[in-house]
């Protein structure tokens, strides 16, 4: 019989973490990534980690670090922190109770119970999701660049390199050029998309159709952040399928533009809906409409990566997802092994217990610049 979880200490760090290269997107450029971590022990001695994946500022989400570390210590780690849980599951109906939003928050936290789980268990976190695939196929994304030119020659080596997918950040104003200079360098074959972080309106509409010319996998979050209802409009004109990102803040958003068809893939970001629990209601949802779905990444650290990989394993994660290997991002990484790419751009699944890989405790001290701890009143 599978004893219950019952959280004993919650200990928060701020780590700073700096990227090989600044990453830029519409909204802004990240140099060095602000990363909250949080390590978990449950009465019985059993520790896990986990990551929040809200940024420094609330520019891709109402969230922050900032935000995210107050809902942490103040409202959803002291419901946890000593009541016995039968599930992840029942965590994540704990952590929703009377409170609205902190999606990264709370998922920070839910994640991090199911990783427990699959310690007690003795078992790969995958498989406790659900997972089938023993490998992820594995896309890049690429910031904003200075010119097409230097697009192409980022693309044609992410090519080279093996990625299965090449993402591509646009803004108005480096879009439809960049994009065509990809596409004829490349070739016609090429898994191509555009991702717009909601830079566009519908006053660009005519502009967007031009899209339908490069034979795109998809655009992803053309319009606002929390809409659905225009970009209904904007697939109707577009032959190139639209999915949504930012706009599917849980199971609800999913099935209004499957309804409406708004879109026509989803990207799901477990940060983003609040943890695993939405993550397979929506991954379920989208497999029974036949939406592909697919897992993008929040820059995250190897400890973020891992829950994107065990949850990228489940059978209808059919487009590459934005799991790249650690030396994409990280002069050297939080974990042991760092996660690497093969010759035919798959991430291997890990097959160990939990996360599935070791977390270097001696270099997140090092990098630590604020700690919390939180523990479950005697």
């Amino acid at each position: 019989m599978t004893r219950d979880l019952k959280l004993s200490r919650i200990v928060l760090r701020e780590i700073h973490l700096p990227l090989r290269e600044p990453f830029r997107i519409s909204s802004g450029v990240t140099t060095t990534r602000r990363i909250l971590l949080l390590e978990l022990e449950d009465a019985s001695g059993i520790k896990t980690w986990s990551e929040c994946v809200a940024g420094e500022s609330p520019n891709y989400s109402p969230e922050s670090i900032d935000t995210a570390w107050l809902a942490i210590t103040t409202w959803f780690g002291p419901r946890l922190l000593g009541r016995s849980l039968g599930s992840p599951e029942e965590g994540d109906q704990v952590l929703s109770e009377d409170i609205r939003g902190h999606q990264m928050a709370r998922a920070a936290l839910e994640m991090g119970l199911w990783a427990l789980r699959s310690e007690q268990l003795g078992q790969p976190l995958a498989k406790l999701l659900g997972g089938t695939r023993e490998s992820i196929a594995t896309g890049i994304s690429i910031g904003i660049q200075e010119d097409p030119e230097a697009l192409v020659e980022r693309a044609s080596a992410a090519l080279e390199e093996g990625y299965r997918k090449i993402k591509i950040k646009i803004k108005p104003g480096a879009d439809l050029e960049f994009l065509h200079a990809a596409r004829t360098a490349l070739g016609d074959d090429a898994p191509i998309m555009a991702d717009a972080n909601n830079a566009y309106t519908l006053d660009d509409l005519d502009h967007l159709v031009k899209l339908d010319d490069l034979q795109l996998v998809m655009i992803e979050q053309p319009l606002a952040w929390d809409d659905v209802v225009r970009h209904v409009e904007l697939q109707r004109r577009l032959e190139t399928p639209v999915c949504l990102d930012e706009s599917i803040s849980g199971i609800e958003r999913a099935e209004d533009m499957i309804r409406l068809d708004a879109g026509r893939i989803i990207n799901i970001k477990p940060g983003r809906v609040a943890g695993f629990a939405a993550s397979k209601a929506i991954h379920d949802l989208c497999a029974e409409h036949d939406i592909p779905v697919w897992c993008g990444g929040m820059l995250e650290s190897g400890i973020g990566r891992a829950y994107n990989v065990a949850l990228a394993s489940l059978p209808n994660f059919r487009i590459p997802g934005d799991v790249s290997p650690s030396a994409r991002y990280w002069a050297s990484d939080i974990v042991e092994p760092e996660w690497t790419m093969n010759a035919n751009g798959e991430v291997t699944v890990p097959t160990g217990p939990g996360l599935g890989v070791a977390v270097d405790e001696e270099r997140i001290e090092a990098l630590t610049v604020r700690r919390e701890d939180v523990k479950a009143s005697v």
